[in-house]
């Protein structure tokens, strides 16, 4: 047992001191065998865990997530701590220096006159921090960790920034109807590689979307959530009329599925 006293109210540096104690002898054995790549996926869905609270609109939750998002960042600063590399103080001063540096229409003398303004300066200052000489570079530095639907948006969005983008929605549209040919034709006539096509297929798919300015992420999500209501809907069509779903033709269940789709 450490030596812990008990309070009514925890701090931020009280939660360092927790992840401190956890991860060193006399403290918990799972927490002290954790490195970074260990935890790399509980970030990531501590993460996704945040954006469902506040696609929920719920105060609570959203507080309980952002908690865990926190853990995870002290986490880590802690184990680079105890490597001498940085502390949770230098993350903050880091972010504080970034923040600080990119926002010279408030902490320096720069004038601005709009938002869009302050994006397009967020961005210059963000090229110059990291070395970014050309926009390809800036393609380049998208991360690969980034959900693929997500990568690509951001991808194109900054392709769009040196001029590389469609006049209008219906260049986006001919490629759209280009890639898919070319995916029938890699699968029916084995002319390319269907993989590769279904790829440019969903990249195009992205670009349209940004024409749109849709989410494509949002907008797959809400797909999948229609699938599943209408499943479950044509499912239980089927049930009701004392049918297996895997013993129909392909006729029989379409049909099924246009009429929950009906209901």
């Amino acid at each position: 047992m450490v030596n812990w006293t008990d309070k009514p109210f925890y701090t931020c540096q009280d939660l360092r001191e927790i992840v401190q104690i956890l991860r060193h002898p006399g403290g918990c054995s799972w927490d002290m065998e954790q490195t970074h790549q260990s935890i790399r996926r509980n970030f990531l869905e501590e993460a996704y865990e945040v954006a469902e609270a506040i696609d929920e609109g719920s105060v609570d939750h959203l507080k309980e997530e952002l908690g865990d998002v926190l853990l995870q960042v002290v986490f880590h600063a802690s184990i680079e701590e105890d490597a001498e590399q940085f502390n949770f103080d230098d993350v903050a001063d880091g972010v504080c220096k970034k923040l600080i540096y990119r926002h010279p229409h408030v902490f320096g003398d720069v004038t601005v006159s709009s938002t869009g303004e302050i994006l397009a300066n967020w961005e210059e200052l963000k090229k110059k921090e990291k070395g970014q000489a050309t926009q390809a570079d800036a393609v380049d530095a998208v991360a690969r960790s980034l959900p693929a639907l997500w990568r690509a948006e951001k991808m194109k969005k900054k392709a769009a920034k040196a001029g590389f983008e469609w006049r209008d929605v219906s260049g986006a549209l001919d490629k759209l109807s280009e890639e898919l040919d070319e995916l029938c034709a890699a699968i029916t006539r084995g002319d390319g590689d269907p993989v590769e096509e279904l790829g440019d297929l969903l990249f195009a798919t992205v670009c349209v979307a940004r024409f749109l300015d849709v989410d494509p992420e949002a907008a797959l999500h809400a797909a999948c959530d229609k699938f599943s209501n209408r499943f479950r809907k044509t499912e239980s069509l089927a049930s009701q009329r004392g049918l297996s779903l895997d013993k129909l033709s392909d006729m029989e269940q379409i049909t099924l599925w246009n009429e929950a789709k009906q209901s």
